[in-house]
């Protein structure tokens, strides 16, 4: 069986190499509204998503990624020109849940206009650190709220890697 959506499932590959150039706005918008279409636990709708190209911010993310990640010569973002935040309420039970199928949508979402997206860790501890909560107040992060992780965004500066081949025992029928 096979149709657009599960070639692109299994298409789809981490970029760690992007052109400088900025995303064009309708491709940004696209892959926004995926994220919007998630489930969420209860239909709460609960995760915020917050799109960053402002150089300057995305300086700030970058090293304080870095720090977070104790790679202060390294840009987690891989150069990307557009990094998505996405944060969820804490006290939620599905918070982590509700924001990771969000990036899976914008990751797919991306995949499939051609454009290249890796998920990035450390969002959480990054808006835990004190510039951290003074970012997340000035980009508009809601109180109440938690990083869930972040995306990286933009035009793919070479070729998708290969793929790996799947385990034999990934998934088994009872």
């Amino acid at each position: 069986m096979d149709n657009e959506v599960l070639k692109a499932i299994r298409e789809r590959r981490s970029i760690r190499r992007y052109l400088p150039q900025q995303i064009k706005e309708e491709e940004l918008k696209a892959v926004l509204e995926a994220g919007t279409w998630a489930p969420t636990g209860k239909g709460t709708q609960d995760p915020v998503i917050i799109a960053v190209q402002d150089p300057e911010i995305c300086a700030v993310l970058r090293r304080l990624n870095a720090e977070v990640w104790g790679k202060v010569n390294m840009d987690p973002y891989y150069g990307a020109p557009t990094i998505i935040l996405v944060f969820s309420k804490a006290d939620n039970q599905n918070c982590v849940k509700d924001g990771s199928l969000v990036i899976g949508n914008i990751l797919l979402a991306a995949h499939s206009i051609g454009l290249g997206a890796c998920w990035i860790n450390r969002c959480k501890e990054m808006f835990e650190t004190e510039e951290g909560r003074q970012l997340g107040q000035r980009i508009g992060v809601p109180d109440g709220y938690e990083g869930v992780g972040s995306v990286s965004l933009g035009y793919i500066e070479h070729a998708a890697p290969a793929p790996r081949p799947r385990k034999v025992d990934y998934y088994k029928i009872v």
